[in-house]
């Protein structure tokens, strides 16, 4: 397993939902307002992110419970200094509208997104049928 080809598929990743970002800004959020058009967002993200993780299984050639969710945890830690980095730096968002997203007693659903990140090469592998353990 090469981390370099890891880091290219989280490179597709964000890439893919940066564009999904906008989208979903431009066209649902004016219909139904920031935060709940975040919400709604999750569901296709996490759809997103598992077609990448599976159109690039074989290519990661991990086939190791213990590494599948290494591969996860490492796109988990580059997902978060991105959101994080953008919505402080770049956005210049409070840390009250940032954990808003990540907060279930408040209705942020982000977490259940960043599970699906942390499990999607692990569930594409077993998609792929070349992984069972």
């Amino acid at each position: 397993m090469n981390w370099l080809r890891a880091l290219t598929v989280w490179l597709v990743i964000i890439g893919v939902e940066t564009v999904q970002g906008v989208l979903r800004t431009l066209l649902l959020q004016p219909v139904v307002g920031d935060f709940r058009a975040r919400q709604i967002a999750v569901i296709p993200s996490a759809m997103i992110i598992l077609a990448v993780a599976y159109l690039f299984s074989h290519w990661l050639r991990a086939t190791s419970t213990p590494l599948l969710l290494r591969i996860g945890c490492l796109w988990l830690g580059l997902t978060l200094l991105f959101e994080i980095g953008l919505g402080r730096l770049i956005l210049k968002l409070s840390w009250d509208r940032i954990m808003s997203d990540y907060d279930l007693s408040r209705g942020g659903l982000l977490t259940f997104g960043l599970a699906v990140l942390v499990l999607s090469p692990l569930i594409a592998a077993r998609l792929h049928g070349r992984f069972s353990g």
